[in-house]
């Protein structure tokens, strides 16, 4: 019995180790996300802090348009960010299992 709770510690130890790791990695991604065929990116870092906003030139007639792309260039940039965050904390939490419904990082 004994044992078992060291050896469970020591997994709860690697995976929170694991965790703090995948969350660095994330926190210094940059990525860029990009609407209306490349007329408009948005570069966020990990923390989804926003880095860069590139506009095309001929949108400045259009500003309604500029406007919605460059939102759908960021929510593209914030979705691809937290796909890679869950893909990391998945592969930092595999070798431990968690009750049903629990989700990582809390």
């Amino acid at each position: 019995m004994r044992g078992n709770i060291a050896q469970l510690m020591q997994q709860a130890q690697k995976m929170q180790e694991d965790m703090q790791r995948a969350q660095e990695e994330v926190a210094a991604l940059e990525v860029v996300g990009n609407a209306g065929g490349g007329l408009v990116s948005v570069t966020l870092g990990g923390r989804m802090d926003c880095r860069k906003v590139r506009m095309d030139p001929s949108l400045s007639s259009d500003p309604e348009m500029a406007e919605d792309l460059v939102a759908a260039a960021f929510n593209d940039a914030v979705n691809k960010i937290n796909a890679i965050s869950q893909a990391k904390m998945a592969s930092a939490t595999a070798g431990m299992p968690l009750p049903p419904g629990m989700k990582l990082p809390f």
